[in-house]
Parts: structure tokens; sequence; C-alpha cells
């Protein structure tokens, strides 16, 4: 799995890093993975459910020492 964008979210609360998301997956191409990285613990349920609702697949999510790494492949 080769991750071609990293978007760093970490900082920003409900609902910043969703919305950044939703802004970055616009520029990259279809399938592409996108790593976002976020420290907002309620990111854990609020991409999964973004990305059911908008076509994206949601494949993983990692903790890190002291924030996440939410990988997403961008639907069609």
């Amino acid at each position: 799995m080769e991750i071609k964008e990293t978007l760093d979210t970490r900082g920003m609360v409900c609902p910043m890093p969703v919305l950044k998301t939703a802004k970055r997956i616009k520029e990259v191409a279809k399938g592409v993975l996108l790593e976002v990285l976020a420290d907002d613990e309620g990111a854990i349920e609020d991409f999964p459910a973004w990305c059911e609702q908008t076509g994206n697949t949601f494949v993983k999510y990692e903790k890190r020492e002291d924030y996440f790494s939410f990988i997403i492949k961008k639907g069609e």
C-alpha cells in the first residue's frame, strides 16, 4: 500500500479534520491513498462515517504515539 498524499490536521478539532480532508481529496486522482494525521479522538468515528457518505473507502487507522493515522482511498 503506497501512500501518495499526506494531510496533517493535528491540532485541529471536529469538524476541521473532516472538512480539510474533503477539500484535499477533491485534488487527488481516483484510487489514490490519502493519509490523514489527526489527534482529535472524534476522528475515529468521523472518518468512517464521512467515507460512507461520500463514496470514499476508509482503509484503516493506526494509533501512533500522540496522534492517529487514517488511510482513505478516494472513490469513483
